[in-house]
């Protein structure tokens, strides 16, 4: 269905006639002017949930502090009738002003296609630039292939890996920065008589997860990129290593029995009693961390450190695997003055907005602590703010095809049935049927 909405966005652009949009110069660095404006709100969020919560208290805080002649109309739709919707109102030309979209190949069509406002042009003349983590900004301009940013960031996620602190000390181990000393880690406590790692096997995501980690480090943060348009193969050698990495791993006896039939539900339940020392997830397993009925570890049994780094010059350690979740973009023909303001407004109160009411990070710069933060929230936030780019994941980039092979052939590869080499040539082998 994602497919086919892009595929109908793309035709209907195609056969749109295009119409230039009117430049206009603003001094933003007064006060608000109060302009007239009402704007209108495309979202995946119910008003009383998520994001569609803050989204509608910024609004409210704007027309209540700032600006009584504000107005906003906010709509709902759901998420998997969301690219279908957007593509209707394209190619009408009557996009919202402000709308939830995917990041990636989707925004791709709107950027190409001129619809959708240069961000990094707005936030450049209304001044609000140092307002956006970038990490996140990095990270949205290389899913969209673009040098300047054409969406706003909704959430920001890292991953890594999540250990269990008393295997490790049990195991007389320390955190390892480096990729050497994760290997030695990994080792140390096999050694020891404990499962090294442990992850979603079943779910195959969080096996191709640990390729990614991998393959970022020792070939770079936009290797996948690379691999996607064709400047490299999906069959390097570099991504091949990867892969193999994965298959030794598993060949080790790193994770354990069955690790295909293993969710990572049940991954993150092994971490947390002790069962398996290391997983790989994202921020998002807080949710399970701070849950007691879940993680008998307590609330400081469990750590996190960022992928080591194999050279620092290829892949920093201050990078990260990070997303975004679903972004805001702006149209192009809407946007005016006014629409300006309001972003301003947006993009300085967002963050401190999201972490007073919700206690989350959305992407945006904060300089407040929710009161009753966690040390797990703590923790996953002291990253975020380590962070200076971020990169995707392993299928990020791959068209839904692609990312089919190399999910469901991952399992294959854990259970040493196929080789590095063969997993990635079955990746290559679809990309050049496309």
């Amino acid at each position: 269905m994602k497919k086919r909405a892009v595929a109908i966005l793309m035709a209907a652009l195609t056969a749109s006639t295009m119409f230039a949009v009117p430049t206009f110069a603003a001094d933003y660095s007064g006060e608000d002017p109060q302009l007239e404006k009402n704007i209108k709100i495309l979202t995946i969020w119910a008003e009383d949930n998520d994001n569609g919560v803050l989204l509608n208290k910024i609004c409210e805080d704007y027309q209540k502090n700032v600006n009584p002649n504000f107005t906003w109309e906010y709509e709902m739709v759901a998420s998997d009738n969301l690219q279908q919707k957007i593509a209707t109102l394209a190619a009408s030309n009557d996009l919202p002003d402000l709308f939830a979209y995917e990041a990636g190949a989707p925004l791709s069509v709107l950027i190409d296609s001129g619809k959708v406002k240069d961000i990094s042009e707005a936030v450049d003349e209304i001044g609000t630039a140092d307002c956006l983590n970038s990490g996140a900004v990095e990270l949205l301009k290389g899913l969209s292939g673009t040098d300047d940013l054409y969406d706003l960031p909704l959430g920001l996620n890292v991953e890594g890996f999540w250990y269990n602190k008393a295997l490790f000390e049990q195991a007389g181990c320390e955190v390892p920065t480096t990729w050497d000393e994760f290997e030695e880690v990994l080792q140390k406590l096999s050694d020891a008589g404990i499962q090294p790692l442990t992850t979603g096997g079943s779910d195959k995501w969080g096996a191709t997860r640990l390729i990614n980690a991998y393959a970022v480090r020792t070939a770079g943060n936009d290797i996948m990129t690379k691999a996607a348009d064709g400047e490299v193969p999906y069959t390097d050698e570099k991504l091949v290593a990867a892969a193999d990495k994965l298959a030794e791993w598993a060949e080790k006896g790193y994770f354990g029995e069955g690790i295909t039939t293993v969710d990572m539900n049940t991954a993150g339940s092994m971490l947390m009693s002790g069962k398996a020392a290391i997983f790989y997830n994202g921020s998002w397993f807080t949710q399970n961390l701070t849950d007691d009925s879940q993680n008998p570890a307590g609330e400081d049994g469990i750590g996190f450190f960022n992928i080591p780094v194999a050279d620092e010059s290829v892949s920093s350690a201050t990078s990260y695997s990070m997303n975004c979740g679903n972004i805001l973009a702006l149209d192009n023909d809407k946007y005016d003055e006014a629409t300006g303001w309001f972003l301003k407004y947006f993009m300085e109160n967002i963050g401190n907005l999201a972490m007073e009411e919700q206690g989350t990070v959305k992407g945006y710069t904060y300089d407040v602590t929710a009161d009753d933060m966690d040390g797990y929230t703590k923790l996953v936030l002291d990253e975020i703010d380590k962070s200076t780019e971020g990169f995707a994941w392993w299928e990020a980039k791959m068209p839904s095809e692609i990312s089919k092979t190399a999910q469901e052939n991952v399992q294959p590869l854990l259970n040493g049935e196929m080789t590095g080499e063969e997993y990635m040539q079955s990746i290559q082998d679809v990309y050049d049927m496309q």
